[in-house]
């Protein structure tokens, strides 16, 4: 039998040893992230993107990570040109008015809403059923909206899309 030497090229890192060490592990990363991260996330740096529910830009998301401070936030602005998509999901997030006109239906109620103005989406078991509108078509409607994920979890958060954006193809 002819003798051979294994070489071992690459060595993976070792898990940690148990549930604790890991948790651990993961909140040190958190920190370090917080203190490493970026401070400022550029507009001009992120891509529109028109989806089921409008034109949105993200800032701070899970699903698209750009290497912010924060990690465990949802920020987005939302450009209406008509409305957007009907949607249900649990409230507990802050909208905030940037520009135009408009009003927002919450579980059939309206809710009218302008430049400056804050809205907060309720929390109700079942989440709340909404749709946000332009006032003027022919003016710009922008807001943006902050939404803390780790609540976000602990409310069963959940997002049923109801009806598209007119602009989605």
């Amino acid at each position: 039998m002819a003798e051979f030497e294994r070489t071992r090229t690459r060595q993976r890192e070792p898990l940690a040893p148990d549930g604790y060490e890991r948790l651990v592990k993961a909140q040190l990363e958190l920190r370090e992230r917080a203190f490493r991260g970026r401070i400022v996330v550029r507009g001009g740096e992120q891509p529109w993107e028109q989806t089921r529910m409008g034109r949105l830009r993200f800032y701070v998301a899970r699903s698209s990570d750009t290497g912010s401070a924060l990690y465990q936030w949802l920020v987005f602005q939302h450009d209406i040109h008509t409305h957007s998509g009907k949607h249900r999901h649990q409230g507990g997030l802050a909208i905030f008015v940037l520009e135009g006109q408009g009003y927002t239906e919450v579980d059939g109620e309206r809710i009218d809403w302008e430049a400056g103005d804050l809205i907060l989406l309720p929390i109700k078991p079942g989440g709340v059923e909404h749709q946000h509108f332009n006032r003027h078509a022919d003016q710009p409607c922008k807001w943006i909206a902050f939404i803390y994920m780790p609540m976000q979890d602990e409310t069963g958060f959940y997002l049923e899309q109801q009806e598209n954006a007119p602009e989605y193809r």
